[in-house]
């Protein structure tokens, strides 16, 4: 009997310039108003935290994060249209988070389209808040489209020791 094929591992790794085209071709997938390939370049330029998750070499997600003033703005995290609904937006997530710690911020911001009920739920189970709206703020078929504004406060470890007094 023939042994079964292996499911290739799924690994997180950081975004790099060669990336960008399967970056934007899931972007582009993705969303009506997508993010260009030079949004995602500048991303890189400017030292933002970008990671990538693949599937062996196809990349099927990524999360880009900016952090200064102990606060980090998630700008994007996408999975690939095909790969929605098996966990994949929960681990990207879950990376950003662990990056914003690393970089000693101390609570997340994001914007997201209310129509993007997935990710609001997403968000909602890790643990985010809404904290306001962003009126006019995304292009729409018709018009624009609020933001629904959300936070995260991040809590240290549980076995970090505590700060110094």
């Amino acid at each position: 009997m023939a042994a079964l094929p292996q499911p290739l591992p799924v690994t997180l790794r950081p975004m790099q310039a060669e990336d960008l085209a399967q970056v934007a071709e899931i972007e582009t997938a993705a969303y009506p108003f997508p993010w260009s390939r030079g949004i995602f370049r500048d991303c890189l330029s400017a030292g933002y935290n970008a990671w990538v998750l693949t599937c062996g070499a196809r990349i099927i997600g990524y999360g880009v994060l900016s952090v200064a003033a102990q606060e980090a703005h998630l700008l994007n995290l996408c999975v690939a249209p095909s790969e929605q609904s098996q966990g994949y937006g929960q681990r990207l997530l879950r990376r950003m988070l662990d990056l914003a710690r690393w970089h000693d911020a101390q609570r997340v911001f994001l914007e997201v389209r209310p129509s993007n009920r997935h990710a609001i739920a997403l968000y909602e189970h890790a643990g985010f808040n809404e904290i306001g709206r962003r009126r006019g703020y995304y292009p729409a078929q018709k018009g624009r489209e609020d933001a629904v504004v959300m936070a995260l406060e991040l809590l240290p470890p549980e076995d970090s020791p505590p700060p110094a007094a």
